[in-house]
């Protein structure tokens, strides 16, 4: 599937919170985040897409292939799928799905910018 994302649709972006991938939301809605949908199911489920991703993100970052590139080890990503990320993503996942996503073995880093230690 394809990427790309016309600039008419760019209002309908959103930011997952637990891996940073921007997507539309309709792609949220419809296949989930291709990184954390094991645990996250957000395939469907609007009330998880509002509460587990963010339309409020700095920067992109577009990664043909993760593991090979010192930006996505950078970033933390280059355990990802290739794709387009956020640099930044704005928003506090609720403790119960931060506590989700620990127990499916996936160390939370909030991707705002903040440290888990700060909170």
């Amino acid at each position: 599937m394809s990427n790309f994302v016309p600039p008419s649709q760019h209002r309908s972006l959103r930011a997952c919170m637990v891996c940073s991938i921007v997507l539309p939301g309709s792609r949220f809605r419809r296949e989930g985040c291709p990184n954390c949908e094991e645990f996250l199911e957000l395939s469907g489920h609007d009330d998880a897409i509002q509460e587990c991703t963010s339309q409020v993100f700095e920067g992109l970052i577009t990664l043909a292939d993760p593991t090979t590139s010192w930006v996505a080890r950078w970033q933390r990503l280059d355990s990802y799928v290739p794709g387009v990320y956020a640099v930044k993503v704005t928003g506090i996942l609720p403790e119960e799905i931060i506590s989700t996503v620990e127990a499916a073995g996936v160390k939370y880093i909030p991707r705002d910018g903040t440290s888990i230690d700060d909170m």
